[in-house]
C-alpha cells in the first residue's frame, strides 16, 4: 500500500476572524511557528483547506483567513483513540534508573484530557497540593494515523501515518507510582496539550530526527531528540497494529526524553501560575500553556 499523500504540508485548525467559525488551513508563511505567533499575539494567515484533516483529498484553496483562535489540529470528535507509550527514551530510562522495556509500555487517555494551544492545564483537586503529588511535564512527538492499519509490517508502517504533531503529557507522579497502571495519573481533564501544527508525512520523512524541548517559566528543562527513542515510530505502529486496527484519527504519544521534574534533585513540579512551552522541530512549532489549580483543594484520593 502506498504512503498517504496530502495536498497540504502543515495543517492548523482555528477560529477565523472573518467568519467566527472553525476552519482548517495551511499557514501562508511556511516558516512561521504558529504556536509562538499565537502566544505573542502576532497575526497568522492561512489558506483555507476544503475538506477534513483526515481526508488526504482535502485541497488547499486560495481563500486566505485570519486566525483569531488557534485550536488543536484535530477535534476531539475526529480523534478515535489516544494511545501513549511510557519510558520510550533511552536517556529518560537512564535518568529514572529504570531498565529499558522489552516491549512498548502502553496506556490510554480519554479525549477529555486534551487541550489545545494556549489552553489552560488544570491541576485537579485530586492532585493537590502540587508539592506532594508532583505534577510533571513531558514533551512528546505524536503520531497521527491516516488510514486503517492492522498487522502492519515494520517496513510499511510509515505508509499509514498522516502526519505528526506535538504534545505535553502532563503527569501526576505520586498517583502514577502508587499503582502499576498509569492511566489514572495521566488522564485528568484538560491536562494534555496537543498541537499546534499537524505536519504531513511528506515533510517529516524521518520521524527519528525530530528535536523537542520543554521550557517552564523560561527555563529549558528538556532538550532532546527522537533519535533516543527505544521503539521507533515504525516499530510502534507495527507493534500496536498487531491484532488491533488503528483507525484513521488514532493518535499515539511516543514518550518523552530526559529532563523530567520528578527525578531532579530536588524534584521540580508544576504549580498554579507556571508557564509551560513545548517546542518540536520540523515545522511542528511551539505549544504554550499556562497552569492553574482547581479550587477548592482537598480530596481523599490526594492522600495516596
Amino acid at each position: 500500500m502506498s504512503p498517504i499523500k496530502t495536498q497540504w504540508s502543515r495543517l492548523i485548525r482555528f477560529v477565523a476572524a472573518e467568519t467566527s467559525r472553525v476552519h482548517i488551513g495551511e499557514p501562508v508563511n511556511a516558516g512561521l511557528d504558529v504556536g509562538l505567533a499565537a502566544l505573542e499575539g502576532k497575526p497568522i494567515k492561512a489558506y483555507e483547506i476544503i475538506g477534513s484533516a483526515l481526508d488526504p483529498a482535502a485541497s488547499v484553496s486560495k481563500n486566505v483567513l485570519t486566525v483569531s483562535k488557534l485550536l488543536a489540529p484535530l477535534s476531539n470528535e475526529e480523534i478515535k483513540v489516544v494511545r501513549c507509550l511510557g519510558l520510550n527514551y533511552s536517556d529518560h530510562a537512564a535518568e529514572a534508573k529504570m531498565a529499558k522495556p522489552a516491549f512498548p509500555i502502553l496506556f490510554y487517555k480519554p479525549v477529555t484530557a486534551l487541550v489545545g494551544p494556549l489552553g489552560q492545564v488544570i491541576i485537579p483537586r485530586v492532585s493537590q497540593p502540587p508539592k506532594d503529588i508532583l505534577p510533571d511535564y513531558e514533551a512528546e512527538l505524536v503520531i497521527v494515523i491516516g488510514k486503517a492499519a492492522k498487522d502492519v509490517p515494520e517496513d510499511k508502517a510509515l505508509d499509514y501515518v498522516l502526519g505528526y504533531t506535538g504534545a505535553n503529557d502532563v503527569s501526576f507522579r505520586k498517583h502514577q507510582l502508587a499503582v502499576s497502571q498509569w492511566g489514572f495519573s495521566k488522564s485528568f481533564d484538560n491536562t494534555n496539550p496537543l498541537g499546534p501544527c499537524l505536519v504531513s508525512n511528506k515533510i517529516i520523512t524521518d520521524p527519528q530526527n525530530v528535536l523537542l524541548k520543554c521550557t517552564v517559566n523560561g527555563q529549558v528543562l528538556q532538550d532532546g531528540t527522537t533519535a533516543e527513542q527505544i521503539f521507533s515510530v515504525r516499530q510502534t505502529v507495527a507493534f500496536l497494529s498487531q491484532g488491533t486496527t488503528l483507525e484513521p484519527g488514532s493518535i499515539i504519544l511516543t514518550g518523552t526524553p530526559k529532563g523530567v521534574g520528578f527525578v531532579r534533585k530536588p524534584p521540580t513540579f508544576l504549580k498554579g501560575g507556571d508557564k509551560m512551552s513545548v517546542w518540536l522541530g520540523n515545522g511542528i512549532g511551539t505549544l504554550a500553556n499556562d497552569v492553574i489549580e482547581e479550587k477548592p483543594a482537598g480530596n481523599l484520593l490526594s492522600k495516596l
